[in-house]
């Protein structure tokens, strides 16, 4: 069956604005919250850190992301979603640059911070954005563009896993500086397309900011502990496993290497059978199959040292780990009335982000003891096994209210074969 020009015509905007709004993540999380794992090592030496130190720092902007994901929805009906997503990205970049100019703990602290509260608004209102480039219609269409947002990620990783070794190969250990600095530029040019895929979708249409009510939200209780879990578990991993790839022998652009992977399969994965996979499956199928696939990936690094483990755990977290927040995003979709959609996007980001915050400061913690860096990690491993069995629990309910509402970006309401 032929697609008709005037549908194929209608689509294409779809996708653009979508990968257009990815350009909030590559900001958010690829550079300011993934790229630390990058210059950790280099960090640690040149500033004398222990691990729990390091850890803390990540904890600094753990706590600012909770901070930012409680308050994303206020943000947003005060200033406009549009305008909410696209300042959340300027301050980013403005946080990586300042990042590049001062060694000092404390100020890298408040500095992790702001960035973390400023990326936090960026990821949870440009989640509602994405959830609303097509509102109502095709399931599997709109769970596939909430993926390319995500795809966003990946591609922030992979930028990040050139950009950084690149300067610590021409500056060595002091190059850690430089790596924030041109990350803080690359930031400052993803402000324009993303400025320009949010003025595609109508504030009214944006806005769905209204707080669902503690009724509305109850039902996904499950989904909420699978999120601290999760936060916790898979980012105690990104936080530490350059760390102890160094630790085990490999050289800057080994772990360079490893980092790319990551990166070029989470895009990969995370638009191409994630999004599909996501669209499918019901209730906590999709989040405790992603949390399995991501311990998975966690193990070899684990249980064997080398490129050829290196690549495999790349390879394996890489495609499954940002399929989280894509499984989350399309439940609370499917789940929320629609004007609750930003509110509850952020009180599940509020989750992730209490696991985010807790889990590199005990994994630190473990890693400066006997057991060193693996130690640490494996409680990622432990994590992630609970994560994936409380995901099972979740099940999937209708809100009658769905029905009743009419979608906010199409001309006439979808099917019930269409849902």
């Amino acid at each position: 069956m032929t697609t008709s020009p005037s549908l194929a015509a209608k689509q294409r905007p779809e996708f653009l604005v979508a990968l257009g709004l990815a350009a909030g993540p590559v900001v958010a999380l690829g550079f300011t919250r993934f790229a630390y794992a990058l210059l950790l090592p280099a960090m640690r030496e040149k500033l004398h850190w222990s691990y729990a130190a390091a850890g803390g720092m990540n904890t600094a902007n753990a706590l600012g992301y909770i901070i930012g994901a409680a308050t994303a929805a206020w943000w947003s009906r005060r200033f406009g979603a549009r305008a909410a997503f696209v300042w959340g990205i300027a301050i980013s970049a403005l946080t990586l640059l300042a990042s590049g100019a001062t060694g000092n703990f404390a100020g890298l602290a408040v500095l992790r911070f702001i960035g973390g509260l400023s990326t936090a608004v960026t990821f949870v209102v440009g989640s509602a954005l994405a959830s609303r480039v097509r509102s109502g219609g095709h399931q599997a269409r709109s769970a596939t563009l909430v993926a390319m947002y995500m795809a966003g990620v990946g591609i922030g990783v992979v930028l990040s896993g050139v950009v950084v070794p690149t300067a610590l190969t021409a500056w060595g250990v002091a190059g850690w500086q430089a790596g924030w600095l041109l990350m803080g530029l690359l930031a400052l040019l993803a402000i324009g397309p993303a400025a320009w895929a949010a003025r595609q979708i109508s504030e009214q249409a944006a806005g769905g900011t209204a707080h669902g009510g503690s009724g509305t939200l109850r039902p996904m209780t499950p989904i909420f502990v699978w999120y601290v879990l999760f936060g916790a578990g898979y980012v105690s991993y990104m936080t530490f496993v350059i760390a102890l790839l160094h630790s085990q022998g490999m050289k800057v652009w080994g772990t360079a290497t490893f980092f790319i992977v990551l990166g070029v399969v989470s895009a990969a994965a995370t638009l191409l059978v994630w999004g599909r996979v996501v669209g499918r499956l019901r209730g906590g199928a999709a989040p405790a199959l992603v949390s399995a696939v991501v311990l998975i990936g966690v193990l070899p690094v684990l249980l064997w040292h080398g490129m050829g483990a290196a690549i495999a755990s790349a390879i394996i977290f890489g495609g499954s780990f940002m399929a989280g927040p894509t499984a989350v995003t399309v439940l609370a979709r499917r789940m929320l009335p629609a004007h609750a959609w930003t509110s509850g996007i952020a009180l599940l980001t509020v989750a992730f982000s209490v696991g985010q915050a807790v889990g590199p400061l005990v994994s630190g913690l473990l890693s400066d003891s006997s057991g060193g860096i693996a130690k640490g990690l494996w409680l990622s491993v432990a994590l992630l096994a609970v994560s994936s069995a409380v995901a099972l629990i979740q099940r999937e309910q209708t809100v009658e209210r769905r029905h009743q509402e009419a979608p906010v970006a199409t001309p006439s309401a979808p099917s019930a074969a269409e849902r």
